[in-house]
This record gives structure tokens, sequence and C-alpha cells, in this order.
């Protein structure tokens, strides 16, 4: 088990979300966040992140400005993730890669990642392909978030580049999605958090009262991020769907060169490592993340042997960097 331990939590040094937001940039490309701006108490200008539309709007602006995505829009009530996490999650695998690759990252159409709950948003996707050219497939169950997703695609030209599949079988992951003789090179996850609805809305509220946003003469969302409850919460939580990952990549052990989820409750890493060993994983890692004061990780794992992905990644070399 490889542990990597950062100095301190920042982002990943490829993460074009350093420092402070450039405002006056993002309003420039993207006009209609003007309205959204508010002088935080430091006295910098800043969104109300309480506020479910000027988190959308902002991440429009973001994905404009960094990634080149002109049109972006989810429906109400989907998740509406902080972009420079998710930009930190693909960073860290494409440095897994590089490991492997003699610190060269295998970049273009050759390199094939699945995301397992694509989401509305779509966001890993559009991440992913902007800044190594990867292809993906985006899987989920929700058909309402599929279709956004793919207006998304549709508006952007990105159809030939990013491919959406339903599971229709909420009961699986990659069952139904990874076709018999298909690969993936990576599959990355962002599993629901909560084990139940009531678990999510508390989780609001601390947030909030932790932050000192109970304002009695406010009312504030539930969620600012919004999110469905496929998204947010599944029986069991986290901990029992990394473990049905878990559990089910041993299925697809000789298609996919390494498997990955986030974890975002560090409690619930002892306990899919002792899975993971159980089920005969090598080399698994977990890729600790910062985002200010929020800490995350990510675990990966592959079934193959040395030889198994030394033969693999032949099929990398026409795309490097």
């Amino acid at each position: 088990m490889s542990t990597p331990r950062p100095p301190k939590a920042t982002l990943h040094p490829r993460n074009r979300h350093q420092g402070r937001y450039d405002f006056p940039a993002l309003i420039r490309i993207c006009p209609e966040l003007a309205r959204f701006v508010i002088t935080n108490p430091y006295g910098k200008p800043s969104i109300d992140f309480a506020d479910p539309e000027a988190v959308k709007v902002f991440n429009r602006a973001l994905l404009r400005q960094h990634y080149g995505i002109r049109h972006w829009n989810i429906p109400a009530g989907y998740l509406c993730p902080p972009i420079p996490g998710r930009a930190d999650y693909l960073h860290g695998l494409a440095d897994l890669l590089a490991g492997d690759n003699g610190q060269r990252i295998p970049q273009g159409r050759r390199i094939r990642v699945l995301d397992v709950g694509v989401g509305a948003n779509c966001i890993y996707p559009l991440i992913g392909l902007h800044e190594y050219g990867w292809r993906f497939v985006g899987a989920d169950i929700d058909a309402t978030a599929l279709a956004a997703a793919g207006e998304i695609l549709r508006a952007n030209r990105l159809r030939e580049s990013i491919e959406l599949r339903r599971q229709a079988d909420p009961g699986h992951i990659f069952t139904g999605i990874i076709m018999p003789e298909e690969h993936f090179d990576l599959t990355l996850c962002n599993p629901p958090f909560h084990a139940s609805a009531d678990e999510a809305l508390s989780g609001s509220r601390r947030k909030w009262r932790n932050l000192g946003k109970l304002d009695p003469q406010r009312q504030l969302p539930v969620l600012n991020f919004g999110g469905q409850s496929n998204e947010l919460h599944c029986p069991g939580g986290e901990a029992a769907f990394i473990a049905s990952l878990a559990r089910e990549s041993v299925q697809f052990a000789a298609q996919v060169y390494r498997f990955s989820t986030l974890v975002s409750k560090a409690g619930n890493l002892p306990a899919l490592e002792k899975l993971l060993q159980e089920l005969g994983a090598r080399d698994v890692r977990v890729t600790p993340m910062a985002q200010g004061q929020k800490q995350s990780r990510f675990v990966s794992w592959t079934f193959l042997t040395p030889k198994q992905r030394e033969s693999w990644r032949k099929g990398w070399k026409d795309g490097q960097a």
C-alpha cells in the first residue's frame, strides 16, 4: 500500500485553479457572472457559495475560461461540483499513468477512461479531454442527467470524444457498461456520500453551521451544490458503494488497467484496503488531495501483473507528454 503525504494542503501543480479567482477576467468571458459577485468579509471579490444559481454560473465561467467549454448548463437540483477538486482527481490519475511510463503522461485518443456516475454536469470528461485528450465513456443510471450531459456534448461538438451510456440495472456498476472485449485504461468514480436523505440534509446543515451561515433572517438552500438522490446517498452510504465497486471490478480485471474511486471519508479507507487485499488487487494506492480546508483522497488499484501492465503500455506510445 502506497500512501504519499503532501507537505501541505495544496492543489496539484498542474491544476489551473491556483490562487485567487480572477473575477474581472471571468466576468469578461461570462458577463452573467457579474450579478452574483459579492465582497467577502475580507474585502475580496467572491460569490455567495450558498446560492446554487451563483455556483452554477461560476462553474460555467470557469469552464469557459480554462477548458474552452462555451455552452454548459445542468437541470435545477442536479449536482454542480467544485471544479478545482475534480481537476485534481484527473491530474492525480495522470500522474499514476506517468509513474508507470517513465514519468511521461500518456495522452490522446488511445487512452480510454470510464466515468462511473458522470451526472448531468459531465465535469470529469470535459476536463480530462481538454487537459490530456483522453476519450471518455460516461455512465449513469439517471436518464435526465444523461440527456443534460448529452446536450452539453452536442452544443460543444464533443460527441466523438465523449460517449454516454445508461446503466439500466441500479444493482450493477460495471456490468452492462463495460462491453465484452472492451478495454479501459482508467475508471474513476465520485460515489454517493451519504446513507440516506436525512443524513445528507444533516450534513448540509452542519456545514452551514460550521461556516457561520445559519442566519435566522435568511432562507438558505438545502444543498448549495445540488444533487439528486442517487448522486448524494445510497443504502449503506459511501462505504457500501465503494465495496460494491471493488467487488465488481474483479469481473473486469483483465479489461481495465487501473480502477479508482474517490473516498471522501477517511474512516472508510481501512475496510476498503482490507477488501482489495482479499480480492487480490495489486499496486493499491491512496492519493491524498486537498482544497482549502477540505481533505480528500482517491484509491486506485489493478489486477494486472507487472508483465501484463508492461504489455498494455505498448499501446500508449503514440501519445505522450
